[in-house]
């Protein structure tokens, strides 16, 4: 199985150009399953509300049917993330359109800092998906910083997690990628942004670094701090139903969830 990232700087409010981009990755990637970043379709740095209104997009609707085209045709998995308009409210959500001519939503659950001003957080948990009979799951941005939720997806049979990301904090995702993947046994595939927003006298700038992890933690493909383009790696997705780090040491078997909320003092 062949997956893999795109990596690239998204145009702020310009939703048209920035799929049209994406799409012509999908067509070119030659993969089973292409994760984009955080926020892709519009940007990330909204300074009003109405920027959020003015580029989000409902499921299903045009942007959702531009991807799932793309997959169809493709043969393809796509997860990108966007800012989704649902029964009048918005969410921070990524888009899973699959090759079988399916359509999925996960939705942020931890929103970071000030994308609370903008979004609610997640109200459907942790879905899964399949493409081509494996188990996949989605993790947003700071959704990382949250051991548990990578942990109820590997509960849950996941053996990829997708990692969409607009990372402002330098490092640590490149640190929780291998810790999670590790912890859990899974794939992870961490696609993050580059370059720099500046927006009426505000500015962030992402640290790019996007990267996959096999279920042992180890680096097995990463993009540059400033590179733009897909990368991909073919993976072997049985090996994350192997949980043993040593012959007696398994990673799930020896949970001990029974003392995991009792606090000693």
């Amino acid at each position: 199985m062949k997956i893999g990232f795109y990596q690239f700087v998204p145009e702020f409010g310009n939703v048209d150009k920035n799929i049209d981009t994406m799409v012509e990755a999908v067509k070119s990637a030659d993969a089973d399953l292409v994760v984009f970043p955080e926020l892709a379709t519009s940007g990330y740095l909204f300074l009003d509300p109405k920027e959020v209104e003015a580029t989000a997009s409902a499921v299903p609707g045009p942007m959702s049917d531009a991807f799932l085209k793309a997959a169809v045709e493709t043969d393809t998995a796509v997860v990108v993330g966007f800012p989704e308009k649902a029964d009048g409210v918005f969410y921070n959500s990524a888009l899973i359109a699959t090759h079988d001519g399916k359509v999925q939503v996960y939705r942020k659950n931890h929103l970071f800092n000030e994308e609370k001003l903008f979004f609610k957080p997640g109200n459907l948990g942790f879905p899964t998906f399949d493409v081509k009979g494996v188990k996949v799951g989605v993790l947003i941005c700071f959704d990382h910083m949250f051991p548990e939720a990578a942990r109820t997806l590997a509960l849950d049979g996941v053996q990829i997690v997708c990692h969409p990301a607009n990372l402002v904090l330098p490092g640590f995702a490149q640190i929780t990628s291998c810790c999670r993947a590790l912890e859990n046994g899974v794939f992870w595939i961490l696609a993050n942004r580059h370059g720099t927003e500046d927006r009426k006298g505000r500015s962030l700038s992402y640290s790019g670094l996007s990267r996959i992890v096999d279920n042992r933690g180890n680096v097995i493909a990463q993009a540059g701090a400033a590179d733009t383009g897909f990368y991909g790696v073919e993976i072997d997705p049985a090996k994350a139903f192997d949980k043993k780090v040593a012959p007696m040491a398994d990673l799930f078997a020896d949970r001990r969830p029974e003392l995991y909320n009792k606090i000693t003092k």
